[in-house]
């Protein structure tokens, strides 16, 4: 843990960031190992350019800091909100605070901690530390990955179990469920990367559905987006398969999307740009005709959060380094009608990407996995 504190103060130099204040949430549990829940009462990490480091939290989780393997002085308060704003002026006292300019996570950061950090900063006020912070998660040890391809392992496995069931007729909402189930007897922790989508037919043309009373029918397409999580990693799948005999448009824009993954992951390895990626995928699903329908990026970062560094947009230039993690998934999406997307997790290697995913890509009948 040390060695990842020693990290972000390198950064915090590098940026020129005197101070860094988190919340509970990925980057504070990297840094020292603990959990805590967002809540009405606040919980806050202050780290110094120095690498003094302080912890503002209520009294009743103090029990947590007993077994952590590196040194953070706590200053507590009791359930009566009264006693909160000393101990945020303790902590910057203990810290030589001053008036310092704190960074925060600006995608995090709630407005209850700033109010208390706001009143003990004087003239000081907040930074956005996105850009620093990037940096500290985004490549991953061996340790990491192998977490990440169990959860890749997990969730494949629930899919598999849930897909067994699926009858015409069910709901949208009712294979949801039946995959939440899945995911947690296969061994996903409780807190998944995100609530399942499950999309019948037309509704497979929206990216982001959200799971529906819509019946399965013959002729759909059946998307499902989903993930599991193991020891605080990620995974982060997209399977399409078809239901019946379907419009044959349907199974022509399964094969170019299916093109578009193999393309994107070819594409990738350590020094190109992260842009390079997006832009092998999208090139399949444009000269095939269906740019248009290609409405977002091609991936995203994964690991302790289902979104994060680094973004695989077509002018993003940072370039990639081994050790990175992040999705391929392409998508074709016609209103009306119905979407394909095809997404796996890979780690950046120096001579390409490794994929911790290998549910077939195919879009394939749903019949041949019901009642195995």
């Amino acid at each position: 843990m040390q060695e990842r504190i020693n990290k972000l103060i390198k950064l915090m130099a590098e940026f020129t960031m005197p101070g860094i204040a988190l919340n509970p949430g990925p980057t504070l549990n990297y840094l020292t190992g603990l959990n805590f829940h967002l809540m009405e009462r606040p919980t806050v990490l202050l780290i110094t350019a120095g690498g003094q480091t302080a912890l503002v939290l209520p009294a009743l989780e103090t029990g947590k800091l007993a077994d952590i393997p590196i040194k953070i002085e706590a200053f507590t308060y009791s359930d009566d909100p009264e006693t909160r704003p000393e101990a945020f002026f303790r902590a910057a006292d203990y810290l030589r605070l001053g008036s310092t300019d704190l960074g925060v996570e600006a995608t995090r950061m709630r407005y209850l901690e700033m109010m208390y950090l706001g009143d003990v900063l004087g003239e000081a006020g907040f930074l956005d530390a996105s850009a620093c912070l990037a940096g500290l998660r985004m490549t991953k040890d061996e340790t990491e990955i192998k977490k990440m391809h169990q959860a890749a392992i997990i969730a494949q496995d629930a899919l598999l179990e849930t897909l067994k069931g699926i009858k015409a007729g069910m709901t949208e909402k009712e294979v949801a469920n039946q995959l939440i189930i899945q995911l947690l007897r296969a061994g996903s922790g409780p807190e998944l990367s995100f609530s399942p989508i499950v999309a019948f037919g037309e509704n497979s043309a929206n990216p982001h559905s959200t799971p529906s009373d819509r019946r399965l029918k013959e002729g759909d397409l059946l998307l499902v987006d989903w993930g599991a999580s193991y020891e605080g990693y990620l995974s982060d799948i997209t399977r399409t398969f078809t239901f019946g005999e379907v419009d044959p448009e349907l199974l022509k824009i399964g094969e170019i999307v299916l093109r578009a993954n193999q393309a994107g992951r070819a594409a990738g390895r350590a020094g190109i740009e992260a842009g390079s990626v997006d832009r092998a995928s999208r090139a399949v699903i444009e000269e095939a005709g269906y740019g248009e329908a290609f409405t977002h990026r091609t991936g995203h970062g994964l690991g302790m959060e289902a979104h994060e560094e680094p973004y695989i947009f077509e002018n993003n230039a940072l370039v990639l380094e081994p050790g990175m993690t992040f999705t391929v998934e392409p998508g074709i999406y016609l209103a009306g009608k119905g979407g394909v997307r095809i997404e796996d997790n890979v780690v950046v290697t120096e001579t390409g990407l490794e994929t911790l995913t290998d549910l077939p890509r195919q879009v394939l009948p749903l019949e041949s996995f019901m009642g195995l």
